[in-house]
């Protein structure tokens, strides 16, 4: 048994990095594949969609950033999800500035209904664009963001366009949980072969940039298709890909930055609110994830100290070596076509730590109905094996 941790699992380790890092170099390949389009002769009508609660410290950078786009046909919705703080009195002052601006208080939930998915279910109901784009109030927009990612969207002849914002982080707290998710998707999503197969498993979003032809929005129902799903984005990308629609995703870290959350303490909540709901609340899948990532990511250090102290005779230096040299391609590459710093992704040990931590407190919390999101509580949701 010893023989086997020391030896047998680092070997599988080593190959299964290489797996890894295999998925990770085709998935840049393909991002950047799509990169470069033509202007169109004729740019269709977008709505930028924008639901806000309480983000009195943000939304001004946020709607400006997007009134401000080299864009020939395009409108901005935002709806005020009955905010406690200044969010409604500086959208009313952008307002008077910028008449362009539609902006209305939403309606509170109906029973079922998640905050957040009746916010933008509503702005639909006021959107008259061909292709509706979600965003979120902490991203920032570069004027030529629109025209590109629209360029892209027909380009790709798409029906959800997502992508990867440059994340802003200013806490540690953030730093060590903020990357983690766009870190999985390249490394476990295969894109060439994603965008190939009718999985639903096989898809990922990015909230902070949706872009969807209304009319196949629609044909999936939208959001009160998924009204109380708490991870909205991944749930839409999922009905599109099972709809039989085409997905595609893009870097978006030249366009659009996100900083997601104000502190450690919100990334925390954020990702405590996140973590089990990607997995859909299926424990055995949750559980198999984290523990195989928290093996693979921590336990050949583990040996590799312990072989120094003169214990683990079995274990082999230069598996050791290979193994855990494989480990920082596999954070190093990533981080690096996410536009973050590298020296994140040499701490690769600790972000492992943190996120194993957060995914459990996520479990918790999920399973004793303790979550809860701007100050609503969310739904208990109920928990599967597979």
């Amino acid at each position: 048994m010893i023989y086997y941790f020391t030896h047998g699992l680092i070997i599988s380790f080593i190959y299964f990095q290489i797996v890894v890092l295999i998925i990770v170099l085709s998935n840049i390949v393909v991002l950047r594949r799509i990169e470069r389009r033509d202007e169109l002769v004729d740019y269709p009508f977008v709505s930028i969609l924008l639901p806000v609660r309480n983000e009195e410290d943000c939304i001004g950078k946020c709607v400006l950033s997007l009134l401000a786009q080299d864009y020939p046909n395009y409108e901005v919705i935002v709806l005020d999800d009955q905010s406690s703080d200044d969010t409604a009195i500086i959208l009313k002052r952008i307002g008077i500035e910028h008449p362009g601006l539609k902006h209305f208080t939403g309606n509170p939930p109906p029973q079922g209904f998640i905050g957040k998915n009746w916010a933008c279910a509503q702005l639909v109901q006021q959107a008259q664009g061909d292709l509706l784009l979600f965003t979120d109030a902490d991203t920032v927009f570069q004027p030529q963001a629109l025209r590109k990612i629209t360029k892209v969207m027909v380009g790709e002849k798409a029906d959800l366009l997502t992508g990867y914002p440059q994340q802003v982080m200013d806490s540690w707290g953030e730093r060590l949980l903020v990357p983690f998710f766009l870190w999985a998707v390249l490394c476990f999503t295969p894109l060439w072969l994603a965008y190939r197969l009718r999985l639903p498993g096989l898809s990922a979003a990015v909230g902070q940039m949706l872009l969807f032809r209304r009319e196949a929005y629609l044909e999936v129902g939208g959001h009160a298709a998924i009204k109380a799903v708490i991870v909205e984005d991944l749930a839409l990308a999922r009905n599109i890909k099972r709809a039989g629609l085409r997905w595609r995703m893009m870097n978006l870290t030249d366009l659009i930055s996100c900083h997601m959350y104000l502190g450690s303490q919100q990334a925390f909540d954020g990702f405590a609110k996140n973590l089990f709901a990607t997995f859909n609340f299926h424990l055995g899948e949750f559980l198999f994830a984290y523990l195989w990532l928290g093996a693979l990511f921590l336990e050949p250090l583990i040996i590799l100290v312990a072989r120094l102290f003169g214990l683990a005779h079995g274990a082999s230096y230069l598996e050791l070596v290979i193994c855990i040299g494989l480990s920082v391609l596999v954070w190093c590459i990533p981080y690096n076509e996410l536009g973050l710093p590298i020296t994140l992704s040499l701490i690769y040990p600790v972000t492992m730590a943190a996120n194993i931590y957060i995914a459990m407190k996520s479990l918790v919390f999920s399973l004793t109905g303790r979550l809860s999101w701007k100050g609503r509580p969310l739904p208990r949701s109920k928990w599967k094996w597979l």
